[in-house]
C-alpha cells in the first residue's frame, strides 16, 4: 500500500537581530522552540541556536562573494523539510526583509504551497547607527532616512541606483553590504550633489563586543574607514547625524565593559552557553561557543528510579551529595515524574558544593543542610563531621571522577554513586572551530574536566592542533589540572571556584595584561 502523504509542516522566517543575541524578538525565540530544523546565516549569533533544543542544525552561512549554499538551494531545503511535516525555522540576521532575501524564500514557499510566518527582527540598518550612538532620525538635523544596498554600486549601469536622489533627498543614508564599495559610493554622492564635508561613519560588528566605528566627513572617511580597518559585515551612515556619534557613544566604553574585545571560547554544553556568553558580553568579550560535551538524560533511568523510591520511601540514605546544578535537575525531575515531591526528602540531608548547585536547590524549594565554604573535595570534607557509618549519596554524571567517593570511603562512610545523567562529546561547530584552530580565540574557559576532555577529542577527530599561544582560564582545581595535562597555558584562577569568581579573574588578569 502506498505510504500517506505527511501533512505540510511550517516555516518561520526569523529575523535574528544585529548580532546581540538579546535583540531577537520573543516571538523568535517561541518558534526556535518549536523547530525540528533550523536553518541559520552567518550573520545570526549561533548562541540562539540553544533554544532549538534537539532540532537538526543546517548552516547555509554567506559572506560576501562567496556563498557555500546557493540561494535557489537554501528555498528547496525550506520547501523539503516543510514538506515533510517538520516545523523550520529560518534564522536570518537582521530582518528577513530588510535586504535579506526572505521574500524570495517566501514566494518560494507560495508556490509549493506550504504555509509560513514572516517573524520580523531588529535590522542593522537601524541597531548598527543605534549602538554606534548615532540617531538615523533626530530633530533638526534628520527628518527622513533612506536605506539602501551597497551590493551593486560598483556597476553604473545598474538603474536601480537613482545617485541624483540619494545624494540630495534623504537627509540621512543608511547603506548596507556597501564597505567594498565605499570609495565608489562617495565619489557617486559627491559628484551628484552631497557636499564632501557632509559627517559619515561606519559601524563594523554592530551590537557585538568587536564592534568598530569610523567616523569622519565623506572627503575621508574611505581613509578613516582603512585606517580602523573596518571589514564586512558594516553598516555606512551618511547625514549630519552622524557628528553625534562620539556625543552619544555609550556601548563600546572599555571602562563599562573591561573584557572589551577580548575573543574568548565558551565550551559549556549547548543548553547552558547562552547564559555565560551573555554575561562574558556584558564584560565586552566575544563570546565563540564551541560545546565540546552534550548532556543528556541516561539511557535506563531505571537505577535512578530505584534510588528515588528507596530514598523517599525507606530514607535509604541519611545525606545526598550534589555537586553540580545538573545533578539537582535531573534526580529531582526524575523525582517528581515518579509522582513524588520534595517533601519525601525532609529526613535526608543535603549537601551542595557551589553557589550554583544551592541556587539549582533553591528553584526547587529545598535549602542545602550544608554548603562548604571552599567548593572543592577538601573543602566539603573538612565540613562533613562524623562519616564512619553514615550512608551517603552521590548523584553524578557518568564521567566525574571518583576522588570524592573514594575520599568519603575512607574515611568509614557508606558510599552509593548514582549515574544521573550523561556527559558525552559535541558534535563541532564548523564556523567556531575554525576560529579557535585560525587563532580567533584569546582565551579559552573551562568549567569541568570533562570540557577539557571534549575539545582535545575533538581537536584530535578532526586532526588539528591548539595555536600554541592560546590561554586557558579554569573554575577550580581539578579543571586546572586537566587543562596543563593538555597542554594549556592556564593563567588564569579564581579564588573562588564559581562562574561568577571565573568571570572576575578574567577581569583582573586583562587589567595586569
Amino acid at each position: 500500500m502506498p505510504q500517506p502523504t505527511p501533512s505540510p509542516g511550517m516555516v518561520y522566517l526569523i529575523g535574528a537581530g544585529p548580532g546581540d543575541p538579546g535583540l531577537i524578538t520573543v516571538r523568535g525565540i517561541e518558534c526556535l522552540r518549536r523547530a525540528d530544523v533550523v536553518v541559520y546565516d552567518r550573520l545570526a549569533n549561533h548562541s540562539l541556536l540553544a533554544h532549538a533544543r534537539g532540532a537538526e542544525l543546517i548552516d547555509v552561512g554567506k559572506q560576501p562573494h562567496r556563498h557555500p549554499v546557493p540561494q535557489e538551494e537554501i528555498n528547496a531545503l525550506l520547501v523539503e523539510h516543510a514538506r515533510a511535516g517538520k516545523v523550520v525555522a529560518r534564522l536570518k540576521g537582521g530582518d528577513p526583509f530588510v535586504f535579506g532575501r526572505g521574500g524570495e524564500e517566501a514566494l518560494a514557499l507560495v508556490e509549493a504551497g506550504l504555509p509560513f510566518e514572516i517573524v520580523p527582527g531588529v535590522t542593522s540598518a537601524i541597531a548598527g547607527p543605534a549602538y554606534a550612538g548615532i540617531p538615523v532620525t533626530h530633530r533638526g538635523l534628520a527628518y527622513s532616512v533612506a536605506f539602501v544596498t551597497g551590493h551593486r554600486a560598483d556597476d553604473l549601469d545598474d538603474s536601480g541606483y537613482n545617485w541624483p536622489y540619494l545624494a540630495t533627498g534623504p537627509d540621512t543614508l543608511v547603506i548596507l553590504m556597501g564597505v567594498s564599495n565605499l570609495a565608489m559610493i562617495v565619489e557617486q554622492l559627491i559628484r551628484h550633489g552631497r557636499p564632501p564635508d557632509t559627517p559619515a561613519a561606519l559601524v563594523e560588528r554592530a551590537s557585538r563586543t568587536v564592534q568598530k566605528t569610523a567616523v569622519g566627513v565623506l572627503e575621508n572617511i574611505v581613509e578613516r574607514a582603512q585606517a580602523a580597518r573596518i571589514r564586512p559585515p558594516a553598516v555606512i551612515v551618511i547625514g549630519r547625524v552622524a557628528q553625534l556619534a562620539e556625543q552619544l557613544r555609550w556601548f563600546d566604553l572599555p571602562a563599562r565593559r573591561p573584557l572589551l574585545g577580548l575573543r574568548v571560547l565558551n565550551t559549556r554544553p549547548l543548553e547552558q552557553a547562552g547564559e555565560f556568553s551573555r554575561r562574558l558580553m556584558e564584560l565586552g568579550a566575544e563570546a565563540v561557543e564551541l560545546p565540546t560535551t552534550c548532556i543528556t538524560a541516561v539511557d535506563d533511568p531505571a537505577p535512578l528510579d530505584q534510588a528515588v523510591r528507596r530514598l523517599v520511601e525507606q530514607s535509604a540514605w541519611e545525606w545526598v551529595i550534589f555537586s553540580s546544578p545538573n545533578t539537582v535537575s535531573y534526580f529531582l525531575d526524575r523525582l517528581l515524574a515518579l509522582g513524588y515531591d520534595v517533601r519525601g526528602l525532609s529526613r535526608t540531608r543535603l549537601a551542595a558544593v557551589g553557589h550554583s548547585t544551592v541556587s539549582a536547590l533553591l528553584r526547587y524549594g529545598l535549602r542545602p543542610d550544608l554548603t562548604p565554604a571552599r567548593h572543592t573535595t577538601e573543602g566539603l570534607l573538612s565540613e562533613l563531621d562524623d562519616l564512619p557509618g553514615r550512608r551517603i549519596l552521590l548523584p553524578r554524571a557518568n564521567i566525574t571522577s571518583p576522588r570524592l567517593a573514594e575520599a568519603l570511603q575512607t574515611r568509614g562512610a557508606q558510599v552509593d554513586v548514582l549515574t544521573t545523567y550523561l556527559v558525552r562529546p559535541a558534535a563541532p561547530h564548523p564556523a567556531s572551530l575554525s576560529a579557535l584552530v585560525d587563532g580567533g580565540v584569546d582565551v579559552a574557559t573551562f568549567v569541568s574536566p570533562s570540557a577539557v576532555e571534549g575539545l582535545m577529542s575533538m581537536l584530535a577527530a578532526q586532526q588539528v592542533t591548539l595555536p600554541p599561544d592560546l590561554r586557558a582560564a579554569c573554575i577550580g582545581p581539578a579543571t586546572i589540572e586537566a587543562a596543563r595535562q593538555a597542554g594549556f597555558r592556564v593563567e588564569i584562577i579564581p579564588e573562588k571556584h564559581t562562574v561568577d569568581g571565573l568571570l572576575e579573574a578574567m577581569v583582573q588578569w586583562r587589567k595586569g595584561a
